[in-house]
């Protein structure tokens, strides 16, 4: 089949002829279908048999990349994310590719460097990719200028975003998210020369009333097309979609029928039907659709261990409280089954507003959303704000750019207390405080990398960015990706501990003994009796917690080394994580709540502080390591 004109520029595909105003349809099924409810964990693999099948159906788009599927790919998948978008286009030649990209956060967790955002925009248009997508997770168009400049010099289609988001009222207006709040920013967006602009509601809190107040103004205001995504986590999605094509709007995005619904997005079927024979008739088979999604049910199998299950309802209707959206869920789900305290999620829900609104209301989506939602976990594991992750500091230093409204004074106090660039917050364009990076991203793989993509991979996640490369090039074994809900296994004879042994000194009368004591399962339970308490702080949540770093009774004190001498203090990993760097090295002099090492854990980077006044004995791992929960990092000897 020819490719037109218009597709291999990467613009959108026209409206077809037998409808004058059809709606047009993204498909989302290959990036947020799975991100949302199977952890991203659909391979290419499972990808390719559909691609073409897909490519005849005549979307206006398919977005297949960005978001998390990177991440997942080289953190978990161990496949190249550029080589799927390769062959994707290579197999999607009619239909344009789309992505989600976080405007200077590019698919990361951090804002990058100019130099970064540059050649990644570049790379990306050159591999496949037709339509950017760029929002900013705080609305800040400062933050999707230099994404937005890149994408519109490779010729390449720009849409950029309003994330959508409320406060307590749980309904668009108030102080902050009211209708002027969207317009003033559709406007500007619009000025900065947009091809298309998207309404990204990320949790499912547009109400349909909302939906066609906010749609039909938008029309009025802007000259772009607008375009809808929405999750149908509240279970009002397919009435706001509706309200949406009263109002006007041009492109929505669906997914197919098993990838939708739950935290996902609309399902397309029904709504293909819904719209027959009126002007905004998609056009588009229906049996064709039900036929991908026939496909798509083989996957089952491989896919719903990573799923989100044990509920009886379809949609949650607590995030019109929380406000938490579905992927982010599933991510919250997954950092306390790593820890043991998956009972404790409804007191991170609980936590979260409180946290959100401390933070000046920052929209709930990635990176702020991992941010705000770590910190929740945070603060109900250790209490609150006694253990700030480093992109908390960064956030309140501003290097995310400019919250909606204020933060809350004496958390930002806490947050930069000893902050290495400062306690007084910049106001300027984040970005600008940042060095060029991919000359020192090139440099440190010069004897690894084989062109800029995998300079790029690691410039993105230098942690398990290199890990991933030294895999993809058979430096390093593959690891096995863990089971998403491990089975318990029989005790057997002579069997080694699992990941999740203990030692503990036991004294008896005067003799110190050391012992292993493993779970009986995987988890915590012994066979047939009652679950282990998931780990919980030693006092309640509200304060007063030591440090994480301080030995307790679940941690290995003297694991991988001698024994700890009378006052030495061990460092433990919180949780399980990867060692990104030491901050003091052996012999160093430090303080209590001086930060000593940084931990990667559920996604952001945790700094390790110091719990006494001393001096750095020794470090226990190497950077890079991956560490369980409560093995000991560093050791620190009190001052003499």
């Amino acid at each position: 089949m020819t490719t037109p004109e218009s597709q291999r520029s990467g613009a959108p595909r026209p409206a077809q002829a037998s409808h004058p105003h059809p709606l047009r349809i993204t498909d989302t099924t290959l990036r947020d279908g799975h991100q949302s409810l199977a952890a991203t964990r659909m391979r290419t693999k499972d990808m390719e048999p559909i691609a073409p099948k897909m490519d005849a159906v005549g979307f206006h788009s398919a977005e297949v990349w960005g978001g998390a599927t990177f991440d997942v790919a080289t953190r978990f998948l161990f496949e190249d994310p550029w080589d799927r978008l390769r062959t994707l286009k290579r197999l999607m030649p009619n239909t344009p590719l789309q992505m989600l990209l976080r405007g200077q956060n590019l698919v990361g967790y951090r804002n990058y460097a100019d130099d970064v955002v540059d050649a990644f925009v570049a790379h990306t248009a050159s591999c496949g990719m037709d339509i950017f997508r760029i929002f900013d997770a705080l609305n800040d168009e400062r933050n999707l200028l230099r994404a937005h400049q890149a994408v519109k010099r490779a010729g390449k289609h720009s849409q950029l975003c309003l994330c959508y988001s409320v406060t307590e009222e749980g309904r668009m207006g108030g102080r902050v998210y009211n209708l002027e709040y969207f317009l003033e920013k559709a406007r500007i967006l619009e000025k900065m020369g947009c091809d298309s602009i998207c309404i990204k509601d990320m949790a499912g809190l547009l109400a349909p009333p909302d939906a066609y107040t906010l749609i039909s103004a938008l029309k009025k205001q802007v000259k772009v097309p607008i375009q809808l995504h929405t999750h149908y986590t509240s279970g009002m999605a397919s009435m706001t979609v509706l309200k949406a094509v009263e109002a006007g709007v041009d492109v929505v995005d669906t997914c197919l029928a098993p990838f939708a619904l739950r935290t996902a997005q609309p399902a397309v079927e029904p709504l293909v039907v819904s719209l027959r024979g009126t002007p905004r008739d998609t056009g588009l088979d229906l049996n064709q659709l039900i036929a991908l999604g026939e496909h798509l049910e083989t996957l089952a199998s491989y896919l719903r261990p990573h799923m989100v299950d044990g509920r009886l309802a379809v949609v949650d209707p607590r995030v019109l409280t929380h406000q938490v959206p579905g992927g982010m869920v599933s991510n919250l789900i997954s950092q306390l089954r790593e820890v043991d305290a998956l009972d404790r999620l409804p007191e991170v829900l609980e936590d979260l507003p409180r946290t959100r609104r401390e933070l000046g209301y920052p929209p709930l989506v990635t990176p702020t959303s991992q941010i705000v939602g770590v910190q929740a976990v945070n603060n109900v594991l250790f209490g609150r704000w006694k253990v700030v992750s480093s992109q908390v500091k960064d956030y309140c230093y501003g290097l995310y750019g400019k919250p909606p409204a204020p933060i809350d004074l004496n958390v930002q106090e806490l947050a930069l207390k000893a902050y290495d660039k400062g306690s007084t917050p910049i106001t300027g364009r984040a970005a600008d405080t940042l060095s060029p990076e991919m000359e020192k991203a090139k440099e440190a793989t010069k004897d690894l990398a084989k062109d800029i993509g995998d300079v790029l991979t690691y410039a993105l996640y230098p942690t398990t960015g290199l890990q991933f490369l030294r895999v993809k090039y058979n430096l390093a074994p593959k690891p096995p990706e863990p089971p998403a809900h491990p089975k318990p296994a029989p005790a057997q004879a002579g069997q080694a501990p699992s990941p999740r042994a203990r030692r503990f000194n036991v004294h008896v009368d005067g003799n110190m003994f050391q012992v292993t004591v493993d779970p009986a399962d995987e988890a915590g339970a012994t066979a047939g009796g009652p679950r282990r308490p998931a780990y919980r702080s030693p006092t309640p949540s509200g304060g007063g917690s030591p440090s994480p770093s301080v030995a307790r009774a679940e941690q290995r004190p003297g694991a991988g080394g001698a024994p700890l001498v009378e006052g030495e203090s061990p460092i433990s990993a919180p949780m399980p994580g990867i060692v990104v760097r030491f901050v003091a090295e052996p012999g160093a002099q430090i303080k209590a709540g001086d930060t000593v090492v940084i931990l990667e854990a559920m996604k952001m980077e945790n700094a390790l502080p110091s719990p006494i006044n001393g001096v750095v004995k020794e470090h226990r791992c190497q950077p890079g390591a991956k560490v369980t929960r409560g093995e000991v990092l560093a050791i620190i000897a009190p001052q003499s």
